[in-house]
């Protein structure tokens, strides 16, 4: 493929870049400090298209293409982690579900105020979520899910629990992964849309995490809480396969976010390698200091081309379940790498919370775990393989 970016997307990137160097870079140490998303940024979020990339035009979309939504992530993930998660899990996990296996129905009543940010009635819309991990199963999706659905006249009736859901406490709607056969095979599972407000769904405090902090993790639980039938997110039975398929686009976004925020601490790094002094010269004429440097250029560049090649594939309609995890995998464990050398070179600064550093360093150890943890991707990564040769 040709790496290079046309010139729709070189502006777009541009625009993003602008716009969240004034609206979200400067905010990123308060969300941080806050466990608060700063909603006024959010909600200017809905004319640039940052909040509908995947929902279709036809439903209010932006309906951007997969390297235009990998390249707006990178950017949102070098201003500010918890704002690029959130906004990533309601673009590539909510919305998407709903985007790609939704009904005609479904998709006209929630993606417009999603994607555009906006309800009829004028007010500020909020997010979506996608809850998935429960209590007692983490990557187990296929034999660890026990949320029940029943249908009985002509509802879903949704008992059970969730845990670790983003954007569950600011989201107008979650779409759910449960278990609507009561064998464990892999058409046991299904997804069904459930609007926020339902009675029944209890949504917990948001967890106090290391990182990302200002975006929202919770626990979800459903009590008999009742949703039409028509709420069902692509065929019953195919809530396994839909919910891989909808976690393969949401690790291209992961893998985007670390590179913006390993890009981010690399730029601290130099500014601040550059003003220092030590033995009367700054810390830039070190050879220890310039092998960091040499290595964060070189891994963020390449950690780029792997999330700008799983893109490309997505766009083409070819398989790209592989590379996304390949770019996933080796972004976010670059993107650890890179934090952490960052704050070396800072020194005691760069373990204080004046610095940028040590916030993005918190961030970027969170990319490792969610939508899949880095043995998760080495798993799928080895199966891929194993298969191909074979």
């Amino acid at each position: 493929m040709d790496f290079r970016l046309s010139d729709e997307q070189r502006m777009w990137q541009e625009s993003i870049h602008a716009f969240v160097a004034k609206e979200i870079k400067p905010n990123a140490r308060l969300v941080d400090e806050n466990a608060s998303l700063k909603w006024d940024s959010v909600h200017k979020m809905g004319p640039l298209g940052l909040l509908g990339l995947f929902a279709p035009e036809e439903y209010g979309g932006a309906g951007m293409d997969a390297i235009c939504a990998a390249l707006a992530m990178e950017e949102l993930g070098w201003a500010c982690g918890s704002t690029a998660l959130a906004i990533a899990a309601h673009n590539g996990l909510g919305c998407a579900s709903v985007a790609l296996f939704g009904s005609h129905e479904l998709k006209s009543r929630y993606l417009p105020a999603a994607a555009q940010g906006k309800k009829p009635d004028g007010s500020y819309s909020r997010l979506a979520a996608l809850a998935l991990t429960e209590p007692g199963a983490g990557s187990d999706l296929k034999g660890g899910v026990t949320t029940r659905a029943e249908l009985h006249n002509n509802q879903w009736r949704i008992n059970g629990a969730k845990m670790w859901c983003t954007n569950a406490g600011v989201a107008d709607f979650i779409v759910t992964l449960v278990r609507t056969d009561s064998s464990k095979s892999s058409h046991s599972l299904s997804m069904i849309l459930v609007p926020s407000d339902s009675k029944g769904l209890h949504i917990g405090a948001a967890e106090k995490k290391m990182g990302v902090k200002g975006s929202p993790t919770h626990a979800v639980t459903y009590q008999d809480v009742l949703v039409p039938a028509d709420h069902l997110v692509g065929e019953i039975g195919k809530g396994l396969s839909q919910t891989l398929a909808v976690l393969d686009g949401g690790r291209i976004s992961i893998g985007a976010i670390s590179v913006g925020l390993a890009q981010a601490a690399m730029e601290e790094a130099v500014q601040y390698a550059a003003q220092r002094t030590a033995f009367e010269h700054p810390l830039t004429s070190f050879e220890a200091i310039q092998w960091m440097l040499a290595d964060a250029a070189t891994e963020i560049h390449a950690a780029r081309l792997m999330v700008l090649q799983a893109a490309w594939l997505k766009d083409q309609d070819k398989s790209f379940t592989k590379e996304a995890a390949m770019a996933k995998l080796f972004a976010t464990e670059m993107a650890e790498r890179v934090c952490r050398n960052a704050i070396q070179i800072l020194g005691s600064y760069g373990y204080s919370q004046e610095y940028p550093v040590e916030r993005q360093y918190r961030d970027a150890r969170l990319m490792t775990i969610g939508e899949g943890t880095s043995e998760i991707q080495r798993l799928v990564i080895a199966r891929h393989i194993i298969s191909e040769y074979q």
